[in-house]
């Protein structure tokens, strides 16, 4: 049986479009980077601005805290990816690292690695131990990188999502794919990967306005989720609730069981397309980015 899911909503915030959202692992803290090139903390507890900054004129697509460094880190259509102290909100680092739009910047779980993925079809890692240097460039896919997202199982790995319609799998140190996932009718915009009961899944969303849930080990694709009206902007798994999460520019957030697949509610806050998710590991709290501002859930489960 699955557990029946209450959704309370903590948080609201009107802003402008919102790209990318993140939650600080122990502080109270909701990072949100703007369309507008500004970048925002706010205090869900103290329902507060902490610190705001204006980082370039061009969109920031893609925000994330590496809270082992107390840094914030940005990537922004300017092709420029920017590092700042968020005690101080001190640049401590700013440099061109593709020739178009960056979309997506994540962080290696322990090692001082950054993936950034762009328009120009490219995927590069950095290593900030070596003075920011990039140390490989992943080439492969025919359009724009949206996103990468690292393998939890297996942090050597990582997954990307393109709109050339597949997903590939990569192996730092190797240039080849490992394996390319075929299957969405249009553009891939996002991409996660799953572990449930020891097996390991990927997660893709799609302009064809469905989600993908791939079998990593046989690579096929063992179910479809349908029912957003357009684009599948983002798709997650909880970090604690057995749940899939999908967000679309149709403007709702879908709630999937990650067992049976089946469609457990329908949000839609009237915020506009929804461009975002974050979460925190230890929390029921789930953040989400609008055109027109930010929500914080609290997602509690009941028997």
């Amino acid at each position: 049986m699955a557990p029946s899911l209450t959704i309370e909503k903590e948080f609201a915030q009107t802003s402008e479009r919102v790209k990318s959202v993140d939650l600080h692992p122990t502080e109270p803290w909701m990072l949100a980077s703007l369309y507008s090139g500004t970048i925002c903390i706010w205090n869900y507890q103290s329902q507060t601005l902490e610190k705001s900054i204006k980082v370039t004129e061009s969109p920031v697509r893609s925000v994330k805290f590496v809270a082992r460094k107390h840094w914030i880190i940005t990537g922004a259509d300017d092709k420029f990816i920017r590092v700042y102290n968020y005690n101080t909100m001190e640049k401590i680092k700013e440099y061109e690292a593709h020739t178009d739009y960056i979309r997506s910047v994540t962080v290696h779980p322990t090692l001082p690695y950054l993936l950034s993925c762009s328009d120009d079809k490219v995927i590069k890692l950095w290593d900030w131990e070596k003075d920011w240097e990039c140390t490989q460039v992943f080439e492969g896919h025919s359009h724009y990188v949206m996103q990468v997202a690292f393998n939890p199982k297996d942090t050597n790995s990582f997954a990307s999502a393109s709109l050339d319609g597949t997903i590939k799998t990569w192996n730092i140190g190797s240039s080849a794919p490992n394996f390319t996932l075929q299957g969405h009718s249009k553009g891939v915009n996002c991409v996660d990967y799953f572990v449930h009961s020891d097996k390991t899944y990927l997660l893709s969303g799609s302009d064809d306005f469905t989600a993908k849930v791939w079998d990593y080990e046989t690579t096929s694709c063992v179910q479809t989720l349908e029912g957003h009206e357009n684009n599948v902007t983002t798709v997650s798994v909880h970090p604690e609730l057995p749940i899939i999460i999908t967000t679309s520019e149709d403007g709702t957030v879908h709630i999937w069981n990650a067992t049976t697949f089946s469609l457990e509610h329908k949000l839609n806050y009237g915020l506009e397309r929804v461009w975002a998710i974050g979460h925190k590991k230890g929390s029921y709290k789930v953040a989400f980015g609008f055109d027109n501002g930010t929500t914080i859930v609290k997602m509690n489960a009941s028997a």
